[in-house]
């Protein structure tokens, strides 16, 4: 079908080159969504897109697509891609990977005279990360046709109390456009879409394997939560007589904890990333707290259940420790998502054509290939990734790795468009 060359002709190089936009120092990367750094990292990509070939337009909130035409344009096409913002102080490989490389990955077939009959598309997702505006994965949340997001944008903000929509135009999008439907797709637009991307996660890297093949994607319920009690002086206030926000807190967070792990699945997992406590001072009883909760499984019913007893857990802490549930919040509740068996099918077939090594998995973490898997079928690779570290500077995947995974998509990309 083609050849690929042993070592392709790409390396580290570009990662550094895009790395290099980052309102952070290196080794560190910091590239939040509409900031002049990530319209530049998103020049680059662009430019990219353009050396290899492809055809790049872009939606109203950035979203960016670069196409090669197939024999039989008027087909569904086969997409990959994925995103290149990074959350502060992360690494230059998250997301990245499958950016560059899915360039790559069309690239090296262009090259060898290999006539695609399917289009193929490479897709700069638009913020998978929640940093800015507190929403995963906004670009594929919209472009699988979330008229709830699409209409809660109108009014979200920032923590600088700047607004989605004047931020989106600040970088050159949603110009007068207040409508965000525009950016969704028709299910069916894509025959398929494969994610490469790192592990950011040890296994691959602790067995030995090369290739790891995504079965299944785990999914988040994000909640918020806030307890109102009696605040006070923390000399004055004996303990018989205080409602402490703080301690309320403190216990569901423990709650948590015991919920998650009384489900009886690997697969369940509940982490208090924020915890905050009002007014915040070390001799003051605290009088509120703010807590986020990210809760996630692959069993959306076991999931939904652990996060129902956090609610009651957090109900019953109101009647023993005399607070107020002022707040109790899910801010999304998405479901898992399967891999489809024929991607997993050419996915493996592509690494034993590489005399790869290769292992079914679970993706832990969450990607925009959760949202792309409402358009079309759907599959991801995992490459190893340096002690599994991710969002920190010390991420890290070798050439070596990163070119196995390149190979791989390659080939899967070129089945799946020739069908």
């Amino acid at each position: 079908m083609m050849t690929l060359r042993s070592q392709p002709p790409w390396s580290d190089s570009p990662i550094d080159e895009l790395a290099a936009f980052s309102d952070s120092p290196a080794p560190s990367v910091t590239r939040v969504l509409y900031t002049d750094k990530d319209v530049l990292g998103r020049r680059y990509v662009k430019t990219q897109m353009e050396l290899a070939g492809l055809s790049v337009r872009e939606d109203a909130v950035g979203n960016i697509f670069g196409r090669w035409d197939g024999v039989e344009p008027e087909l569904a096409a086969v997409a990959t891609g994925s995103h290149i913002d990074a959350i502060p102080y992360s690494g230059k490989y998250d997301g990245v990977i499958g950016v560059l490389g899915a360039i790559e990955a069309i690239r090296v077939p262009k090259r060898s005279g290999f006539k695609p009959r399917r289009s193929l598309e490479v897709i700069l997702f638009t913020s998978e990360e929640p940093t800015r505006f507190g929403i995963g994965s906004l670009g594929s949340r919209l472009l699988a046709g979330s008229e709830d997001l699409a209409n809660s944008l109108k009014t979200t903000t920032d923590i600088q109390n700047i607004s989605f929509l004047d931020a989106a135009r600040s970088a050159g999008y949603s110009k007068n456009e207040d409508d965000l439907s525009s950016v969704f797709l028709k299910k069916g637009t894509y025959s398929s879409f494969v994610e490469l991307h790192i592990e950011q996660g040890p296994i691959l890297e602790d067995e030995g394997i090369s290739i790891g093949i995504v079965t299944a994607i785990a999914a988040p319920a994000s909640l918020t939560v806030e307890f109102e009690g009696n605040g006070g002086h923390a000399g004055a206030v004996l303990m018989p007589n205080r409602n402490d926000a703080g301690l309320a807190a403190s216990e569901l967070a423990l709650a948590v904890e015991r919920h998650v792990l009384d489900s009886g699945s690997i697969d369940t997992v509940g982490t208090v990333g924020i915890l905050e406590l009002h007014p915040g001072a070390i001799n003051s009883i605290p009088s509120k707290s703010h807590l986020e909760i990210d809760t996630r499984d692959i069993d959306e019913e076991r999931r939904n259940k652990v996060v129902e007893k956090i609610h009651q857990s957090a109900i019953k802490i109101t009647k023993t420790r005399g607070v107020k549930l002022s707040d109790f919040h899910v801010i999304n509740q998405d479901p898992p998502a399967l891999s489809d068996e024929a991607i997993i099918k050419a996915v493996e077939t592509a690494t034993k054509e590489l005399n790869l090594t290769s292992k079914l998995m679970i993706s832990r973490a969450y990607h925009d290939s959760l949202f792309m898997a409402r358009l079309s079928p759907m599959g991801m690779i995992f490459i190893p990734c340096y002690k599994g570290y991710s969002h920190k500077p010390e991420e890290f995947a070798t050439i070596q790795d990163m070119s196995n995974g390149v190979k791989v998509l390659t080939l899967t990309l070129a089945k799946l468009s020739s069908h």
